[in-house]
């Protein structure tokens, strides 16, 4: 495999000729957004053989899981842009006060320039197309960045943006110096998906140029569990999300959180259902994928090392395989409750009440997602009304985000601002105000010279009471008291 990096030199035309196709008018009509999504949808599919190839390249993720959560994704947001574009791009009337008549007033979304977009390895494909989609709805040029970890994925990608054969949309190829470079330019809307400590260089460099930014991050997502829950149905919904691209998935469940009278009914079910998802053996299995690189390997298998294996725990250096493990006898200090996981290893801790479940994962950072298991719908409410994070879902995982009529974002250190469906659109737009006077009337209500009759009428337009009027009304009280 052969990954091409974009020259540093050329990333200051390349920025440049999306921001001409901007200036220029070529991405605001309806027509060219429109046209942009189908055609790159007509690509997605002819290249979907060669995307599936590169993600199972990069980190053995499977076919299936890779169509579902990558190219079936993206081609279901373009479909549902479509579908809904003219709605959010049509003007919003809004009413005209009568001091401002004869006129009239409305909302209109406008394009805010050149967006860029920089993607994370996990899920190469889904999270650098979506924001572009997003960007290009809304009538922007858009400059995207692959992550180099999933290297096969980016030369695909940018196969496939190459064959789109727009200067409005394309991307740069290569790791930290690449994307160091494309920062140092002007942007009109960044949106970064990746780590915290990452998101604060792309927030410095977005302030030299105030670029507005929507940040992606992740946390420590918590699963909370209650005496009151389907335990089968709990355990496999959980296994599923946790397990899912090898645990490799910002909205992932972290960690379990279980009211200690279940605790032992769900370990023992999530063995069943990880054996009923992958075999005796996972690692022979075809729908188990494998961690992306060393580095993040030994990151993990160094986790491990904390209190008991109940399931899994297996490792293999050589193929970057980690089981799907469950921990148990974990406590808050462990190094595994330290850290985002972002991997096959779920911690499963016995709490006293909800209230304790609580308690403990409002001690960590917001995170990106909350899930909440109970078939008691009070103890769900309570539960979520109680956890700030960016998403919920309640007996279920990862799957809010799958609604694009929900928003997809986090919150304090897992983010902020969102995208998805018309939340994408709006983000990458500017939602302007406008005002259109009449020329057939002009009262000199507004102008010079101001007279105690034109204060009066305006203060009474605006429904404000002029102050003599009310010490008049005041001294009239006294004297009738």
């Amino acid at each position: 495999m052969t990954y091409s990096v974009t020259p540093l030199a050329t990333i200051p035309t390349i920025v440049a000729d999306a921001r001409h196709a901007f200036v220029a008018g070529a991405t605001r009509p309806k027509q060219w957004r429109v046209s942009t999504l189908r055609r790159l949808r007509a690509l997605v599919d002819q290249h979907e053989s060669r995307l599936l190839d590169a993600l199972a390249a990069d980190f053995g993720k499977p076919r299936f899981e890779a169509w579902a959560t990558e190219i079936g994704f993206v081609l279901s947001d373009i479909d549902h842009t479509l579908a809904h574009l003219g709605s959010w791009m049509a003007a919003e009337k809004v009413p005209t006060p009568l001091a401002f008549k004869p006129g009239t007033s409305r909302i209109v979304a406008e394009p805010l320039g050149v967006a860029c977009v920089i993607a994370p390895w996990n899920y190469p494909v889904q999270l650098l197309l979506l924001p572009m989609i997003a960007a290009i709805s809304a009538g922007n040029a858009v400059v995207g960045k692959p992550s180099e970890l999933a290297a096969s994925a980016a030369d695909a990608l940018a196969a496939m943006i190459t064959e789109l054969g727009d200067p409005a949309v394309s991307l740069v190829l290569g790791g930290v110096a690449e994307t160091t470079e494309l920062l140092t330019h002007r942007f009109d809307h960044i949106l970064y998906t990746g780590n915290g400590r990452v998101a604060r260089i792309v927030m410095r460099a977005a302030a030299e140029n105030l670029t507005p930014v929507t940040l992606e991050l992740g946390g420590k997502s918590p699963a909370i569990v209650s005496r009151n829950a389907n335990i089968e149905v709990a355990a496999r919904r959980i296994a599923w999300g946790k397990f899912v691209n090898a645990g490799q998935t910002c909205i992932a469940p972290d960690y379990v959180l279980v009211e200690r009278p279940v605790h032992d009914a769900l370990v023992a079910e999530l063995d069943r259902q990880i054996t009923a998802f992958y075999g005796s053996d996972p690692k022979a299995s075809p729908d188990f994928a494998r961690i992306v690189n060393a580095p993040h390997f030994h990151r993990l298998e160094k986790l491990l090392d904390a209190g008991t294996v109940a399931v899994g725990g297996e490792t293999d250096a050589d193929t970057r395989y980690i089981a799907p493990t469950v921990l148990t006898g974990i406590t808050r200090g462990d190094p595994v409750m330290g850290e985002e996981i972002f991997g096959p290893i779920l911690p499963v801790i016995a709490v006293d009440s909800l209230d304790a479940a609580i308690a403990i994962a409002n001690a960590d950072d917001k995170p990106l997602a909350l899930y909440s298991f109970s078939d008691d719908h009070a103890e769900n409410d309570y539960v979520v009304g109680r956890v700030t994070s960016g998403g919920a879902c309640v007996n279920g995982t990862l799957l809010h985000i799958s609604n694009p009529q929900l928003p997809f974002g986090g919150v304090g250190e897992s983010g902020m601002g969102a995208y998805h469906g018309k939340f994408g659109f709006d983000t990458f737009s500017h939602r302007r105000g406008v005002h259109t006077r009449s020329t057939r009337l002009d009262p000199a209500l507004l102008y010079p010279p101001y007279t105690a009759t034109k204060s009066k009428l305006v203060r009474r337009a605006l429904r404000v009471p002029d102050p003599r009027d009310l010490v008049a009304k005041l001294r009239r009280r006294s004297r009738r008291g």
